[in-house]
């Protein structure tokens, strides 16, 4: 069945779906990474597309930003198109004086003020974690790959521009190596519907030197997460 918010084709959507927040990214990796590739959702140019990577196939499709818009569209693939997997590929600032721009960080829990799980399910922990197996079968493929990986828990927000913010403080107390949007809403559409999450970030920019990514660069240059999570085609 289709969506209000996606409109595929019938069995176009494959059971582990890659998901970015920015739909041209997702556009990227179909047109860099993917042969005989089917657009599988235009529907508010929230794109998606279906192709073969290495002779396996895999779908890959934006989520949008902020955990509202990634709730909806994590919900729907695991509930009404029988996705089993779902890995976001994103971006992220860095609390951890250790990370430098570009580095890949696997995480493994999510931390957020955020009541989104607690009105959607009536989750009332602030920490959910991602599936273990998946996140176990990620490392063996960065290793394979010689691409490092930080596991680690991310902080989940709601607001981008916070008003006032003690980015060492928090480190301190929660342990977050930085800082998303999405990803506390993934993992917990995924514990309640009994499907697998995982995430993987490149860092884009850090609290700690206040170095930053482009636009241009977050869109096609982080590489290495996507190369990982491609081999999770099946």
């Amino acid at each position: 069945m289709n969506t209000p918010h996606i409109n595929a084709p019938l069995n176009s959507i494959q059971k582990t779906v890659l998901m970015p927040g920015d739909p041209l990214r997702a556009k990227y990796i179909a047109e860099t990474f993917l042969t005989d590739v089917v657009e599988i959702n235009e529907v508010r140019n929230m794109f998606g597309y279906t192709g073969t990577y290495n002779g396996k196939k895999i779908t890959v499709m934006g989520s949008g930003m902020g955990m509202p818009s990634i709730g909806i569209y994590s919900y729907e693939l695991y509930k009404f198109f029988g996705v089993e997997r779902i890995i976001r590929i994103g971006s992220c600032g860095a609390y951890s004086p250790d990370l430098k721009l570009y580095d890949t960080i696997l995480a493994d829990e999510a931390y957020s003020e955020s009541t989104y799980a607690l009105v959607q399910s009536g989750e009332k922990s602030h920490v959910l974690e991602s599936t273990k197996e998946l996140d176990d079968k990620i490392e063996i493929i960065a290793k394979d790959l010689n691409i490092s990986l930080h596991r680690g828990r991310i902080h989940s927000s709601d607001v981008f521009y916070r008003q006032t913010f003690d980015y060492k403080e928090f480190y301190k107390e929660t342990n977050c190596l930085g800082v998303e949007m999405e990803s506390f809403a993934l993992f917990n559409n995924a514990k309640v519907l009994g499907k697998q999450a995982a995430c993987l970030l490149t860092v884009s920019d850090s609290f700690v030197t206040s170095q930053a990514t482009t636009a241009e660069e977050r869109q096609s240059a982080f590489t290495n997460m996507m190369k990982i999570a491609l081999e999770l085609a099946e």
